[in-house]
């Protein structure tokens, strides 16, 4: 077993002892915009777009994209708690791109525990038996990363739910640079009506 468990505690007694007036933080975020991202390690939102506890919504899953779970929040966000402007943000060198949908598939059937890549593809480590329901999963993969960016703001902007006077910016963040670099098309996409 890993030391984690008690590293996150102990890092957390020190987030108590300088937590300072946070406590006193609204619950709607104060700069009222919402960021949808990838749950990747490397990606630090509050960092990229420059905000702190408090200012902004971040929601965040496996490629940033826009499932019916993460339009949802994106919903509550702005009908309860008032976000007036959305950001759509993948990545470079993004886990989604790296598989597609068949391949997760026979995965899970295979074995439930971590495959490996190599300069061959992914693999199980051990065949012990799996699952036959990634095979009714939409894993949402990447082939195209500007065009997942567009698709994702059109998605986003087409659902009833979503009024049409938010406006939604694209973006591709470099995990290589730090940059936020616009994909105009997804931007165009998602101006206010």
């Amino acid at each position: 077993m890993s030391n984690v468990k008690q590293e996150v505690e102990l890092a957390n007694r020190d987030y108590v002892e300088n937590f300072g007036d946070k406590g006193q933080l609204q619950i709607p975020p104060s700069r009222q915009f919402a960021v949808l991202t990838c749950m990747d390690a490397r990606l630090d939102p509050a960092k990229f777009a420059g905000f702190a506890e408090g200012e902004a919504h971040v929601i965040r899953n496996a490629g940033g994209r826009a499932s019916s779970d993460a339009i949802r929040s994106l919903v509550l966000s702005h009908k309860l708690l008032g976000t007036q402007e959305w950001f759509v943000v993948h990545h470079t060198d993004c886990g989604m791109e790296k598989f597609d949908q068949q391949t997760m598939a026979t995965l899970l059937e295979e074995s439930l525990h971590t495959a490996i890549a190599d300069q061959t593809g992914w693999h199980n480590v051990t065949q012990e038996g799996g699952t036959i329901e990634g095979h009714f999963v939409n894993w949402l993969t990447i082939n195209d990363l500007k065009h997942s960016v567009v698709e994702d703001v059109q998605r986003i902007k087409a659902s009833p739910m979503v009024p049409k006077d938010i406006p939604i910016y694209g973006y591709v963040f470099d995990c290589e640079t730090g940059e936020l670099i616009e994909v105009e098309e997804a931007t165009k996409a998602g101006v206010a009506a």
